[in-house]
């Protein structure tokens, strides 16, 4: 694998088609919008298709943009962690679907990463069912050590690894150099994700155009000579008694453009990147070079942090290539206004102008205008042509002619004030319903408690659960800070343009919060909700992270939400993050934590069960620390702990800590219950009983509220069982009511199903989510459902307090979507 960069492939085919065929570099994300964490290069070559770096939200942002991520060849990554790779896993899924992997398939994808490529590898065989459809190349590194002139051991990358891989890279050579900070070379501090790559991509160089005059002048008539001589064969004249060379009538060759793709994480990766020798050959100052054998380097595209990037060191060997351009993809252009997914920030901005109680106002701002400062590049960067990347941002490289920086693809500039014109001028009337929709919320209490129960007293059809229907006891004089329900992601399976995968959070205000289900993107979700600030608060004060199964659209978020808590509480006394799921994530953690520290304990879903409760109340009585208010609360329900027998007893849980944790949790965020049960969808997939301690109001005990959430099943007398009574119930709905047939052998609920279940319950309110990606806008519900029923969608924000309004909402949803649809 290890040949020297610098071999040059010759190109045997005609210079025409060459000329014209396209190729070119593009922005997939430039990693400083808050909608976004990571930026990733897309590289066409010839219809050969390269992704650098796989941060979460690709599949979406290629999904608005109509990127067609099937038809990718290669993943090639920079480093391996979350930031570069929590998109890896679903976008995998994705292709395997696309591309019918299975153990018998032939046709695989080669990712291509430093030598901790394996262990992302094998923790994603927990829940990836075709790894076998993935190739993963390891890049190793380069043992040259040399002594620099204060003694010190300097690492030096003498030649780039050449990728290889058969019938591949027809058009294009790449080779990797593989960095790794000089202090860690004796091994004592190394860490597998101290290691990043920087890539190099030359196009393989163009024959020169062939010059019929100077055949002619040769004596050559037109034939099959010709054509040899274009394949650098030479020939004897046909007129004059000489040899015919190749280069006596064709021209000198169009060299290949160059591209490096540069990731230095820290500035001792910065100073690697300066001394590696491999690279001499592209330096324009270099005194070694000549004009003829110095590789001009077309275009640079720079993935490392902005303080690295404006460092002395990193300044010093971006001055080592004079006609390069430079494409910082980590800086933040002035007055960043459009979102990246634009599509979604429509629809949450029309959202918003017709319900801002229910859909505050999305984040579109860049960081500059979220308080946080934009890198200073005045002087250092302009001086070497550097230019702040733009989503989108081409730098084509053939044809030749069209060499350079392409904007023709980058999106219009787009604001809110846009975004609501459009809505007005295709429904005129919404700014009547808004206007409707606010009166809802500047009711008197007396009027509105009032009009609660009449309304509820209304829907009465003889059907018990139905009956005097009106709001629970824990919505007495309650308060804006005791609950909100943030859905991140209402969509299933893979994310789309509108709605994201599936992720809830709970928003206990002072007490905290909680996330039920983490599927990718759920970082940039709260982003979008919160913004940058906000949403570092919200994953800094997260007390636990629950996750229901194993399918990757449920967690294939959680690494990046747990790195991010683990740098944002550096250096700051905390416990580490409880996650509690089921069996198989706990295996993918412990796997992925060989990877990257992510600061957390696991407990199996398993534990947290009325059965399991009950067990260990049994084996403790003398821990004078139990909290026997809890336990109690825990044990009583007997139509839970009928249902939770029906599991297999879970394996003991030795760790006292754990339980201590788990304890301090439910305590902190003023839980009295959080019970995982069994449901219908595939193996070890549970729902949850959230349910919040009593309060007192005016010398009065007012309950607290319970909140259920079905997660992915069928519908099923566990989910019945659990609701009873229940505040909330936040079922899925997967599939709409015509599509039953798929629902079964899929193990999900249709919209009918999943109302009959909250009815059946006797919910206060019943939210759907974890919609079919193909549904376009509101589904058609009965008179009677749509009283207590309400369809989630992406960024939407439930407030405790606003519960008796929901269902109102409805018929004015169907008149926003009456004339786009959600696909």
């Amino acid at each position: 694998m290890s040949k020297p960069e610098n071999n040059v492939r010759q190109d045997v085919c005609g210079s025409t088609s060459r000329q014209n065929t396209e190729a070119y570099v593009q922005i997939l994300g430039t990693g400083m919008d808050t909608q976004e964490t990571s930026p990733s290069v897309l590289l066409f070559f010839n219809n050969e298709r390269f992704i650098f770096n796989a941060g979460e939200g690709l599949q979406r942002f290629c999904a608005e943009h109509k990127i067609k991520l099937s038809q990718v060849d290669h993943i090639c990554l920079t480093r391996v962690c979350s930031e570069t790779a929590g998109g890896l896993p679903g976008l995998l899924l994705t292709l395997a679907g696309i591309k019918n992997g299975s153990p018998e398939s032939t046709e695989h994808v080669d990712i291509w990463g430093p030598p901790n490529l394996d262990l992302l590898v094998n923790a994603m065989k927990n829940f990836v069912p075709h790894a076998t459809m993935v190739k993963a190349h390891i890049i190793p590194r380069s043992d040259n050590v040399m002594v620099h002139g204060n003694g010190a051991a300097l690492a030096s990358s003498l030649h780039a690894e050449e990728l290889q891989a058969e019938g591949k890279f027809k058009a294009v050579s790449i080779s990797a150099i593989l960095l790794t900070p000089t202090d860690l070379l004796d091994g004592s501090h190394f860490s597998s994700n101290d290691t990043s790559i920087v890539y190099i991509c030359n196009l393989h160089d163009i024959r020169g155009e062939f010059d019929p005059r100077k055949a002619k002048a040769c004596g050559l008539k037109k034939g099959r000579k010709l054509g040899q001589l274009q394949n650098g064969i030479s020939v004897k004249s046909d007129l004059l008694d000489i040899e015919v060379h190749p280069d006596d009538v064709i021209g000198p060759p169009i060299p290949g453009p160059i591209v490096l793709i540069v990731d230095c994480p820290t500035e001792p990766h910065a100073q690697e990147l300066l001394s590696a020798q491999a690279l001499n050959a592209y330096y324009s100052d270099s005194q070694s070079n000549s004009p003829e054998t110095t590789k001009v380097v077309n275009c640079i595209i720079h993935l490392s942090p902005a303080t690295v990037v404006s460092s002395p060191v990193y300044e010093r060997w971006m001055r080592k290539f004079d006609s390069a351009q430079h494409i910082m993809a980590r800086t933040t252009r002035e007055h960043e206004t459009t979102p990246i997914l634009e599509s979604s920030a429509r629809i949450a901005t029309r959202l918003h102008y017709l319900c801002p109680q229910l859909f505050p106002a999305p984040s579109l701002l860049s960081v500059q205008n979220d308080g946080v400062a934009a890198p200073n590049f005045k002087g250092s960067i302009s001086k070497v042509c550097g230019i702040s990347a733009e989503n989108l941002l081409k730098f084509t490289l053939r044809p030749p002619r069209r060499l350079g920086l392409d904007r023709s693809s980058v999106q219009n500039q787009m604001t809110s004030s846009v975004f609501i014109k459009e809505l007005l001028s295709e429904i005129p009337e919404i700014a009547d319903a808004a206007k409707n929709m606010s009166t809802f919320w500047h009711k008197p209490k007396e009027d509105e408690a009032e009009l609660f129960t009449r309304q509820d007293s209304e829907v009465m059809t003889g059907d018990p659960s139905l009956a005097g229907h009106a709001a629970p006891r824990c919505m007495k004089n309650v308060q804006r800070d005791d609950l909100e329900i943030v859905f991140l992601g209402t969509g299933s399976s893979i994310p789309s343009k509108y709605r994201n995968v599936s992720s809830i959070y709970f928003n206990l205000f002072s007490k905290g919060g909680l996330l039920l289900d983490c599927g990718e993107g759920t970082l940039a979700q709260l982003k979008r909700r919160y913004g940058i600030n906000g949403a570092d608060s919200a994953v800094r004060n997260l007390k636990c992270i629950w996750i229901s199964h194993i399918h990757a659209d449920h967690h294939a978020g959680l690494a990046r939400i747990l790195a991010l808590r683990r740098d944002l509480l550096k250096g700051v006394p905390h416990e580490p993050m409880l996650v509690i799921g089921p069996e198989q994530v706990g295996e993918f953690l412990k796997d992925y934590k060989k990877l990257e520290d992510l600061d957390m304990l696991f407990l199996d879903c398993r534990s947290t069960t009325v059965a399991k409760w009950d067990d260990m109340e049994a084996d403790s009585m003398n821990d004078e620390s139990r909290d026997h208010t809890v336990l109690t609360s825990l044990s009583e329900d007997s139509s839970l702990l009928r249902c939770s027998k029906r599991m297999k007893p879970s394996t003991p849980v030795d760790d006292i800590k754990l339980l201590k944790r788990f304890k301090k949790v439910l305590s902190e965020a003023g839980l009295v219950r959080f019970i995982s049960f069994p449901v219908v969808h595939c193996p070890e997939a549970f729902g949850i009983i959230l349910e919040s301690a009593e309060r007192m109001n005016c010398g009065t005990v007012v309950p607290g509220w319970k909140v259920v959430y079905s997660g992915d099943t069928r519908p099923c007398s566990e989910v019945i069982e659990a609701s009873l009574g229940a505040t909330i119930l936040i079922h899925e709905a997967t599939f709409e009511d015509g599509l039953l047939e798929e629902a079964i052998t899929r193990n999900h609920s249709t919209i009918k199903e999943a109302i009959e279940v909250g009815r059946s319950a006797g919910a206060y309110r019943i939210i759907l989510t974890h919609f079919s990606q193909r549904y376009p806008k509101v589904p058609a519900l009965d008179e009677v459902s749509i009283q207590r029923t309400c369809i989630a969608f992406d960024l939407m924000s439930v407030n405790l307090a606003d519960l008796p309004v929901l269902p109102k909402l409805l018929p004015y949803l169907k008149l926003l979507f009456r004339t786009r649809e959600l696909i």
